[in-house]
């Protein structure tokens, strides 16, 4: 029978969210339920509190999370109750012509869970991301759970769901950062941290963070950056070009989101080399380049959506190398909060004190 939980709920535009009892129905065909062990708060649930990904409100909030399948409906065979899970937000389909190529990092009929969790009077959720995980349970489709290791704890688990891979994806998947190449990572919040962890997984002999924070550059470091630059303190373009002898990075991953650092971006890489945007920008952002420097320049300009990751590929593999002590995903838990601190958490993430609060349940 259908349950009733806790849950964060952004009502209206720019209102502060608040804790509301919602109800998760039973799973139907295709579906899970999942009882929530941690949440990242994400920048993209800020942008669903401040009405920059669309006006469906109400929303419930929280995507990048890890737990514990509690219930499956008919013909799931992915997972089954008792799993741990990450979830994710691109539950290929396996039809469309993306998924038919070959391709399903790029699915573009990408599910979620048919039925609708609702507030306690029927109102109909808009959960972020298909997910809603800022809920003690939470309805997804059976597709949108990655089973990995248990072992793994679910604080820094969850954080693949959204951020972290955005970022080791732009590095490794996207940006396809090779043994002895360089790379420039301009802005390092939680998800350029993630790409310079990644171009240190694949091999990278040069990587270089930018940023106007000392602290994030520091960070950056510690996490594998060879050399940092702050933004405020001169042209990072020519400090980039300096430290690459003259010619500018193989790939460089804007993190940022914003025109400004997409044209240093641009201007930062070697010749043939690659840009890739991760930074979301918004809706009204544009972008003035000559086009002879696009054509005279050659080489890739690229989105990287989700570190175009295919999470039944990737997610099992990171934990391992996160078990192993490879791939430090704990570094990335700034701290834990509670279910009612998510309000709190979003103060401290618009200020840059934190890579990730945490919503441990």
């Amino acid at each position: 029978m259908a349950q009733q939980v806790r849950g964060v709920i952004a009502r209206a535009k720019g209102e502060p969210v608040r804790i509301e009892t919602i109800t998760v129905p039973d799973p139907g065909p295709g579906e899970a339920v999942v009882k929530v062990q941690a949440c990242g708060v994400c920048h993209t649930d800020l942008h669903y509190r401040e009405g920059g990904i669309n006006d469906d409100f109400p929303f419930l909030l929280g995507h990048e999370a890890a737990g514990v399948v509690e219930s499956v409906g008919e013909g799931v065979t992915e997972v089954a109750p008792g799993d741990f899970v990450i979830l994710n937000w691109r539950a290929v389909c396996g039809q469309c012509r993306a998924c038919k190529r070959g391709r399903p990092q790029y699915c573009f009929a990408t599910h979620n869970a048919k039925q609708k969790m609702t507030l306690a009077d029927g109102t109909e959720l808009a959960p972020a991301l298909g997910i809603g995980a800022f809920a003690e349970k939470t309805l997804v489709a059976a597709g949108q759970c990655t089973k990995v290791d248990p072992a793994a704890s679910p604080a820094a688990a969850g954080l693949l769901g959204c951020g972290v891979m955005a970022g080791l994806g732009a590095a490794i998947n996207t940006g396809g950062v090779g043994r002895g190449d360089s790379v420039a990572v301009i802005g390092c919040g939680g998800v350029g941290n993630a790409a310079v962890v990644g171009a240190r997984l694949a091999g990278a002999a040069k990587i270089i963070a930018v940023d106007i924070d000392d602290s994030k550059l520091e960070t950056a470091r510690g996490l594998g950056a060879t050399d940092t630059v702050n933004s405020r303190s001169g042209d990072p373009v020519e400090a980039i070009r300096e430290l690459t002898g003259g010619f500018g990075a193989d790939v460089v991953i804007e993190a940022v989101g914003r025109p400004e650092t997409y044209e240093q971006a641009f201007y930062a890489r070697d010749l043939a080399g690659t840009v890739v945007l991760v930074g979301v920008p918004t809706p009204e952002m544009r972008i003035d380049l000559p086009l002879l420097d696009v054509f005279g320049r050659g080489g890739a300009l690229k989105s990287s959506w989700y570190g175009d990751c295919l999470p039944s590929r990737d997610f099992p593999m990171l934990i391992d190398l996160y078990r192993q002590g490879r791939l430090d995903l704990d570094a990335f838990v700034t701290e834990t909060i509670a279910l009612d601190e998510v309000e709190k958490a979003f103060e401290r993430m618009h200020h840059g004190d934190v890579l990730r609060s945490v919503v441990v349940f």
